[in-house]
């Protein structure tokens, strides 16, 4: 089941971000077009050699902050994301992997920003608001201006989740 959960993710359409008004974001823009089909492959190289042990402190549970819930009954992994692809959201390949990842999605309404969902193995949904990575690496890294923004989520999601406290 594992492995047909990952390569299903795998073939999930990939975000789109939107291009930059500001001059100054327009470079970030085309570095980012670069590095965006390498980037997997140095994170995973980096979380191998152990670089990556420094996110424990923002995820202690080996998972981002910000509980929203489980998949309501009826619902998948699958239905779920085709639901947030019919609402502007894509795979996000460019994110860490938490423990027990299945799908890591986000919807950008700018350049820097993003909402962004992740979706794991046991059924939880976990999601924020933050600063792109594209536009801001530095603040996304240490998750400054990490929001939960828990209404507009739910809003979203709807009965396709049951709603936890976390």
């Amino acid at each position: 089941m594992h492995s047909e959960l990952k390569t299903w993710s795998r073939s999930v359409p990939k975000s789109r971000i939107p291009y930059p008004s500001a001059r100054s974001d327009r470079a970030k823009y085309v570095i980012w077009r670069v590095l965006d089909p390498i980037h997997p492959y140095v994170r995973n190289t980096l979380a191998a050699v152990g670089y990556m042990r420094k996110y424990d402190k923002y995820r202690p549970t080996g998972r981002q902050r910000f509980v929203l819930g489980v998949l309501a009954q009826g619902q998948t992994p699958q239905t779920l994301t085709e639901y947030l692809l019919s609402q502007g959201f894509g795979n996000h390949f460019v994110a860490l992997k938490d423990q027990g990842e299945i799908i890591s999605l986000r919807r950008c309404p700018d350049f820097m920003h993003q909402y962004h969902i992740r979706i794991f193995e046991d059924g939880e949904v976990r999601g924020h608001y933050e600063y792109t990575p594209e536009c801001h690496p530095f603040l996304h890294d240490r998750e400054i201006g990490f929001e939960p923004r828990r209404e507009e989520f739910l809003s979203l999601l709807g009965d396709r989740i049951v709603p936890m406290e976390g």
